[in-house]
């Protein structure tokens, strides 16, 4: 089930099921040597670039389906083919047990693989399959003047990217949601649309080419990262390029959307995407046959996770919400963010505590996940009116960090998609000891900038400057880490705006707060070789 973005509350009715959904594996693909030969008739030139750049050679998943063995299997009686995928040389298809089944004679078929896996393994089920129907709502509620969004930037040291011009220009993200209304007409997007960022998008799932419709849900997850509105909301990529992918069904809950998103990730693969946000995530089906356990959250079993891996192999980062399991019976992550190559994000609120709804890791198989949490309960969002508000979720925390990746990736240009997920890792607040609420914790953007460009060892920061008392009166003092003597500290208030700038020293540590009113304030400390943020409280 997908409660990532929105609860499903069961209605009293069901409905008998007849058909099934399934995988339909083709043996080949006979003109794959031509479309080898020819790169730019499958793939663009800014997707072979970022091949290039991260040296990853072209192959038979590059190639695209054969067409004839597409047309021959919906020419089969009783069987429509909904999505087809070039990563898996298959066809997603849905009919009768016994005319999929039929679908074996045929000679390009290599196999098949029912979405209910009873029949992968020949128990056939004798009994009529009923379906739960279920009711979807919403779960949620340069120099920029942040407002209000500053805590969720601020937090992942964010802002320093920013003042160094890493806003993400020059990378593209595509979003894989459940819609996209009023993008093209909201005042928080105005800056997207008056500066060519919106770049395109589809709706797979009424395959249209009206992709700003369907559910807000998407529209509220693009604001967290390219949204701007001055002194309220300030996007962690307002300055990235975005693709609008709808593969999410409002209506009905599906294994074919796992379907249409490995789709819609092949065609951000064509196009030279380099980050893909997903704020989904599956568990639970209409069918109840279709649903996942928690065994199968082991990156190899759901169709979409292994999606997110073959994505990861061409050179993208999946940047994909762990969920909002946290306080449920299932509790756990869900698919994707169980793929091994998924970059996993759980939540924590204003104040750096893991959120309760945030799912929890580990993968079934033990590895670490969540990867790393951003800010997802309280986050700064716009709705589809352009009004900003706050909602809650793993929806949120998932692309506040994409849009931070874009700008990091920006700064880096000649790393691997590997090499920036590392470094993120690296630069989060408990890297030496993960648990399974926010996996290695809190990334530092300004830690990881600084090791990536090798000014400052990771290891060489083996403690971090605290500012005490916290809360104070009004005296401060800075207890320095190792290596370090000197640093400048900055103060800004809810709004944004600067209110202090003091310098110390090791050996003159103290200032005082005589000219600010109580309050929070977000601190940053710099050197000429580290940057650190938090919040200071004057009583």
């Amino acid at each position: 089930m997908k409660r990532i973005i929105v609860i499903f509350l069961l209605l009293s009715g069901f409905a008998s099921f007849a058909q099934e959904d399934a995988w339909v594996y083709f043996t080949s693909k006979p003109n794959a040597a031509s479309y080898l030969s020819d790169p730019l008739s499958m793939l663009t030139q800014r997707s072979l670039d970022r091949r290039t750049a991260q040296n990853i050679a072209l192959d038979n998943k590059d190639v695209p389906v054969h067409q004839p063995y597409i047309d021959q299997v919906e020419a089969a009686n009783g069987i429509t083919v909904y999505a087809k995928s070039k990563w898996f040389n298959n066809v997603h298809v849905r009919g009768s047990y016994e005319a999929i089944q039929a679908l074996l004679t045929l000679s390009f078929v290599d196999h098949v693989d029912y979405a209910n896996r009873n029949l992968n393994t020949g128990n056939r089920q004798a009994s009529q399959k009923r379906v739960k129907k279920f009711n979807k709502t919403m779960e949620t509620a340069t120099v920029f003047n942040y407002g209000n969004s500053l805590n969720q930037i601020q937090m992942l040291n964010g802002v320093t990217l920013h003042e160094q011009n890493y806003t993400g220009a020059g990378k593209i993200i595509a979003v894989m949601d459940g819609g996209f209304p009023e993008v093209n007409t909201a005042s928080t997007f105005s800056r997207l649309r008056d500066n060519n960022q919106i770049l395109g998008g589809y709706d797979y799932v009424n395959r249209s080419e009206d992709f700003y419709t369907g559910i807000s849900h998407g529209t509220l997850v693009l604001s967290t990262m390219g949204g701007y509105k001055n002194n309220q909301l300030v996007g962690t990529a307002p300055d990235a390029s975005y693709y609008l992918f709808i593969t999410e069904d409002g209506d009905n809950e599906g294994p074919l959307e796992l379907s249409l998103w490995v789709e819609a990730a092949e065609e951000a693969d064509r196009l030279g995407v380099d980050i893909i946000n997903t704020s989904l995530g599956y568990t639970q089906f209409d069918n109840p046959d279709y649903d996942f356990t928690y065994p199968d959250m082991d990156g190899q079993t759901a169709f979409i996770s292994k999606g997110v891996d073959v994505a990861y192999s061409r050179g993208m980062i999946c940047v994909v919400s762990a969920g909002n399991e946290g306080l449920t019976d299932w509790q756990y992550i869900s698919a994707p963010a169980d793929a091994t190559h998924a970059l996993s994000i759980g939540a924590v609120n204003p104040s750096e505590v893991p959120a309760g709804f945030s799912s929890y890791g580990p993968a079934s198989d033990g590895r670490i996940k969540p990867d790393v949490a951003a800010q997802g309960q309280q986050a700064v969002i716009s709705g589809t009116t352009g009004n900003v508000t706050t909602g809650n979720g793993t929806s949120f925390s998932g692309p506040i960090m994409a849009g931070m990746v874009a700008s990091f990736w920006q700064a880096l240009p000649g790393k691997t998609n590997e090499q920036i997920m590392q470094y993120i890792k690296e630069s989060a607040s408990i890297y030496n000891n993960p648990d399974d609420r926010i996996g290695y914790g809190i990334p530092n953007f300004g830690i990881a900038l600084a090791t990536a460009l090798g000014t400052t060892p990771f290891t060489q920061i083996s403690t971090k400057f605290v500012l005490y008392p916290n809360p104070t009166q009004n005296q401060v003092s800075v207890a320095f880490p190792n290596n370090f003597s000197y640093a400048n500290v900055s103060l800004y208030n809810a709004m944004g705006q600067k209110v202090m700038e003091q310098s110390v020293d090791s050996s003159k540590p103290a200032f005082g707060l005589d000219n600010l009113q109580s309050g929070m304030y977000l601190y940053k400390i710099q050197t000429n070789t580290y940057s650190q943020s938090g919040k200071l409280v004057k009583e």
